[in-house]
């Protein structure tokens, strides 16, 4: 008997988690606006700022891929803009969702980026060596949903030429931002 129970209660748990999950997972089969503050870069010469970062993604693209429908991926569209007048840019690519629970998630986001950092050879005082203007970006977020439409996430950003240019500093941002599903 007390086996019965344990398994009645087991069975509900993931009764209750699946129907959560799939709650959670709606957040990424609709449009999404954020929008947040970074720190800039604080470990390189162009440290000391802030930059205000806007993203738009789309709901997952339409593929049936089954049990492995967290492989599908959304698309973004970006852009950190510092206010200091430092290297900015813009982004587009693909980002992947994963619920850990009904409320927290994480992300991973790959593409590229355009930006207006310093490039050639020459090397500018408080300025990162990006190389060139055209580089990858990646980023990675921890994720609270507060409703079906609210989320907040901390969020680190990297750019960089993966050393196809002549200099690669790279530029890697740090911040929160709120996320609007709709």
């Amino acid at each position: 008997m007390r086996a019965f129970s344990l398994a009645s209660a087991f069975l509900t748990g993931l009764l209750i988690m699946n129907v959560g999950a799939a709650q959670a997972q709606d957040a990424f089969n609709r449009y999404e606006l954020r929008g947040g503050v970074f720190a800039h870069d604080p470990v390189s010469p162009e440290k000391g700022s802030a930059d205000i970062n806007a993203e738009m993604l789309s709901p997952r693209l339409p593929i049936n891929a089954g049990s492995w429908q967290i492989l599908v991926p959304r698309l973004h569209l970006g852009a950190t803009i510092n206010t200091a007048g430092k290297t900015s840019h813009g982004y587009t690519g693909l980002t992947w969702d994963y619920d850990l629970t009904k409320t927290l998630f994480v992300e991973a986001s790959f593409g590229g980026d355009l930006n207006n950092g310093k490039t050639g050879n020459t090397l500018v005082q408080g300025r990162n060596a990006m190389g060139c203007s055209a580089a990858f970006r990646e980023s990675g977020s921890l994720g609270y949903r507060f409703s079906s439409n609210l989320s907040l996430l901390a969020t680190i950003e990297h750019a960089s030429n993966a050393g196809f240019c002549e200099r690669n500093r790279g530029l890697t941002n740090m911040g929160l931002r709120l996320g609007y599903s709709f």
